[in-house]
């Protein structure tokens, strides 16, 4: 009997992310704050989108269940945050995800997102990658910051061993020492060679994990000269949250690219992916 692989191209509800396709956008504020708000930055990354004929998958989270402070915001809830993105998906067209911490929350999420995200810290968690499989959607994982490009076999194998063969994994940075993340970009070749598309975390990679004391600090500034090392290696999809006043969102502010200056960002990395003819 012939072994299961991964697709080479992942399809995301409309798109195509792997060789040969668009560099693929995932893009969004972490948290979902609001409805009009959610909808109003959902309606600019459209009009992006259409502008520089650039996919774009639309990203926000109900709940961030790993923030540093038991006091910090959270998120809406599950219920609530999954119907404002279906509202996202069903008033701009773009294509939606969102995190999933646990299993039981796969059913929901699938029904109501094209693709499902699982953080770096539960890359591992057999259970939890079972159960997004089940749901038939695209399967996001970003690989653990303590783990090595070349275990993420193991998630690939574990996904397509139940189901999934719409497989993404995410780098987004390595642990180094306390507070710091590096990145390896080693990482984006090494795990596209198991076969499926890449996509490079530029948000989350300048994190700086509890830099603020109850909360994760981050260096914005080196948000695109990263992106942009990882588009000319040939990356398959960017991530980068935004938002229109980083400063006063909730969660990972100090990370996040301002929403007007988005388009000429990624304008430049598009060049640069045209220079390295990937």
């Amino acid at each position: 009997m012939a072994i299961e692989k991964p697709h080479a191209v992942a399809t995301i509800g409309p798109h195509r992310c792997g060789p040969g396709e668009p560099l693929l956008l995932i893009a969004g504020p972490c948290v979902i704050e609001s409805a009009d708000l959610t909808l109003s930055i959902a309606e600019s990354l459209a009009a992006m989108s259409q502008r520089l004929s650039v996919p774009v998958v639309f990203k926000a989270s109900f709940d961030k269940a790993n923030r540093t402070s038991a006091d910090a915001f959270r998120g809406l809830g599950m219920d609530e945050g999954l119907r404002i993105l279906e509202q996202v998906r069903d008033a701009t067209g773009l294509p939606v995800t969102t995190d999933v911490h646990e299993s039981h929350q796969t059913v929901a999420v699938g029904q109501a997102c094209d693709l499902l995200q699982v953080p770096a810290f539960l890359a591992r968690q057999t259970d939890l990658l079972v159960a997004c499989a089940a749901t038939g959607r695209a399967v996001n994982v970003k690989k653990g910051q303590f783990m090595a490009p070349g275990d993420m076999k193991h998630v690939v194998g574990k996904l397509v061993a139940a189901g999934c063969r719409d497989v993404l994994l995410c780098e987004r940075g390595t642990f180094f020492g306390y507070g710091r993340l590096v990145n390896d970009f080693r990482a984006i070749p090494e795990m596209q060679a198991l076969g499926v598309p890449v996509v490079y975390d530029a948000t989350h990679s300048v994190q700086e994990p509890g830099g603020l004391g109850g909360a994760t600090g981050g260096r914005r500034d080196m948000v695109e000269p990263l992106a942009r090392a990882a588009v000319a290696v040939g990356v398959n999809a960017v991530f980068c949250e935004t938002h229109p006043d980083p400063d006063t969102s909730p969660s990972d502010g100090p990370n996040m690219v301002p929403l007007d200056r988005l388009p000429a960002l990624v304008e430049r990395l598009l060049v640069i992916r045209a220079a390295a003819g990937v």
